[in-house]
């Protein structure tokens, strides 16, 4: 008896060891044909020119209303981080507005602002939109950051709203600067250095294969950082806009 229960248990073993393989291949290949089919679904609805409109329309708007300085009677360097941080605020307040007005209930009613460490920088993030196609957020730092852009399935538009913004691609000796107004394309597939070497905000409009950029956006929680909180807050947020896109139609 004991021989029969052996050589039943091992033909199990067999059969399980095939049928175990197969299924993980068929799941690992309708994880592909979902990210291959992403844009084939895609229904972009933002545009990367009304991005960098939005975006001087804001800076203009904000110089305009800040041509009242704040109390220089204070020490110098104290100054100038208030009317910095105030200069930034405004601008990406109006940003924010402009976005509301353009596309509606496509922004997100209440963002929430969060860390976020990709690539070796850190920043705080402040998601508008995200379907499966495209993605909305101001990114920034107040002291200053620099790491690797990441190479995605996705073109990334980064349009500078205060600071400055260097990168380089490898192989080169020039660096690119980017200030306010200016719009910085990182295409498809391309992967830069960058740096913000001080106070830096930008509107960051990505369109493409979403999902492929979100391990890059969260690994750096699990390898470095173990900050719990800004994962769970960016995983939820980010599933929660998306579910809220397909909910409407989009992808």
């Amino acid at each position: 008896r004991g021989g029969v229960s052996e050589k039943m248990e091992g033909k199990v073993r067999q059969s399980g060891g095939p049928r175990g393989t197969a299924l993980a291949g068929c799941v690992l290949l309708a994880v592909v044909a979902l990210l291959a089919s992403i844009e084939w679904f895609a229904t972009p609805v933002f545009d990367e020119a009304e991005m960098k409109r939005i975006a001087v329309e804001a800076i203009e708007r904000t110089s305009k209303n800040l041509q009242e300085p704040l109390d220089a009677g204070r020490e110098s360097a104290q100054f100038d981080a208030d009317e910095d941080s105030r200069r930034a605020n405004e601008t990406i307040a109006v940003v924010v507005e402009l976005l509301r007005e353009a596309y509606g209930d496509r922004i997100i009613p209440e963002p929430q602002w969060m860390f976020n460490n990709a690539g070796g920088a850190m920043g705080s993030m402040l998601l508008l939109h995200c379907s499966l196609s495209e993605y909305i957020i101001i990114f920034g730092t107040a002291v200053g950051t620099e790491g690797h852009t990441g190479r995605f399935f996705a073109d990334d538009f980064f349009t500078i709203l205060h600071g400055q913004q260097w990168a380089f691609p490898t192989g080169s000796t020039f660096r690119e600067v980017y200030k306010p107004g200016d719009q910085h394309h990182l295409r498809r597939l391309e992967s830069k250095q960058y740096r913000m070497p001080e106070s830096c905000w930008a509107l960051e409009y990505a369109r493409g294969n979403i999902l492929s950029m979100v391990p890059f956006g969260l690994l750096d929680s699990f390898s470095s950082t173990m900050d719990l909180v800004s994962l769970y807050d960016t995983v939820v947020v980010t599933l929660s806009g998306m579910i809220r896109e397909l909910l409407t139609g989009k992808v």
